[in-house]
């Protein structure tokens, strides 16, 4: 096991690239990349990074030439030997070969498009351009970048001693968690630290410390390169970019009423079992499985990733109740906002009614509130979401507003088209 705080101390990371493969970013980019090489391999995307923390001026605390010497580093990777035949050999939610030649033809060759980067008021600009597959490749690693490069920042006037102590301390928090969730009946707990992580090598050490503190309640990592590294399931579906994107590219008012289904549509053809789940929120729950054809009712489960946890849990079960199913066969992942106590308290409320599993992130693998001055380490939302798809706005509504995105004339458009009345406002924490 890495002594972090010593790598730190000796190398002020020097050693470490923060991105050092292209496996290090999420399953779900890899399975949604390969459905988008399929269906729309030549729609031209832009990808941007929103900081929602707006009192987090990255742009002063980052240096822009460590940045770009990060991100022209992510661009000259390519896949090992090893971690193609990962990919191409080994079994993924129990099936072999999940991802295609021609795909894998592809990625093996692929490089990561140009960059563009500014600073205005006190934050980065950085957007990427270009065919869709390619360009959403950059999502993960580009926050991975930025999340990092700020805990350097902070962490760069640190002493031998006093990073011992931090990181024991932030150690010492992390296994608490585990304690607490370590007799909790029938948990089922995932890793999906990735995006917002303090770095590389504690992502790692907290899925270690979850594999030995939580054994099989802990059911695998969402970082295809600690998955590999460390023996355990790569887990992930997939996430809003597919409905913003052919959203965009509906014509009309009618197309984009159907696109959120025109997608499963698609993903329903590529996957089976537990691959089949719905992710209902991108323009607002309610709506989304009131008009849902019924072949989704037989589909494995659902994702609730906005607004209030248990009141999108119980929509679900509500619909599938009402569709003839029994919830009591369906599976619901809880992935937003997580800590200790949420998932304690969303498990007790739902064991029993629903088969249930978190997706845990930022307050896994970057929980270090309280323990330097000022709060200066304390997780803050950031996010890199495609904002344009052939020339047309992408627009998110979620079940919470506080996460929509997009231009007020289109937002406005998209309640008319998706019936979405008023909501309620959630803090955004991470």
């Amino acid at each position: 096991m890495a002594d972090i705080a010593t790598r730190v101390y000796n190398h002020k990371w020097k050693i470490d690239p923060i991105v050092r493969s292209l496996l290090d970013t999420d399953f779900y980019k890899l399975l949604m990349c390969q459905s988008v090489f399929r269906n729309k391999p030549d729609t031209q995307v832009t990808f941007s990074l929103i900081n929602r923390t707006k009192s987090i001026r990255l742009a002063e605390l980052v240096d822009e030439g460590e940045l770009r010497e990060q991100l022209d580093h992510i661009r000259s990777l390519s896949l090992s030997r090893g971690e193609s035949t990962f990919l191409r050999g080994n079994t993924f939610y129990g099936k072999r070969q999940m991802f295609r030649p021609d795909f894998m033809e592809w990625y093996e060759g692929m490089r990561l498009p140009p960059y563009h980067l500014e600073k205005r008021d006190g934050q980065y600009e950085l957007t990427f351009e270009g065919t869709w597959p390619e360009v959403m490749l950059w999502e993960i690693p580009a926050l991975a970048v930025l999340m990092e490069l700020r805990s350097r920042a902070v962490l760069d006037g640190m002493g031998r001693f006093e990073l011992q102590v931090l990181y024991a301390r932030a150690m010492t928090k992390v296994w608490e968690k585990v304690e607490r969730l370590r007799d909790v009946p029938d948990l089922r707990l995932a890793d999906f630290g990735t995006r917002r992580r303090h770095s590389f090598m504690w992502q790692d050490w907290c899925v270690q410390a979850m594999l030995e503190g939580l054994g099989e309640k802990f059911v695998g990592t969402s970082n295809c390169l600690i998955a590999m590294r460390r023996e355990v399931e790569a887990i992930g579906t997939n996430a809003h970019e597919l409905p913003m994107v052919y959203a965009a590219l509906a014509e009309d008012d009618a197309a984009l009423a159907r696109a959120p289904y025109t997608v499963l549509s698609d993903w329903h053809d590529e996957h089976e079992g537990n691959l089949r789940i719905i992710l209902p929120d991108t323009y607002g729950t309610e709506g989304f499985l009131k008009n849902a054809p019924d072949w989704l009712t037989q589909w494995t489960g659902i994702r609730i990733d906005s607004g209030d946890p248990a009141t999108g849990a119980e929509t679900a079960i509500r619909w599938w109740k009402d569709r003839g199913e029994d919830p009591r066969e369906k599976l619901v992942i809880f992935s937003d906002g997580l800590d200790v106590d949420k998932i304690i308290e969303l498990q007790t409320q739902f064991a029993g009614r629903v088969k249930v599993s978190f997706g845990w992130g930022t307050l896994l693998t970057n929980d270090f509130r309280g323990l330097v001055p000022d709060d200066a380490l304390a997780p803050f939302s950031l996010v890199c979401k495609a904002v344009e798809a052939n020339g047309k706005p992408t627009v998110k509504l979620s079940d919470n507003p506080n996460k929509a995105m997009g231009p007020d004339a289109e937002i406005k458009r998209y309640k008319r088209v998706f019936a979405v009345g008023e909501q309620e406002r959630v803090e955004v924490v991470v």
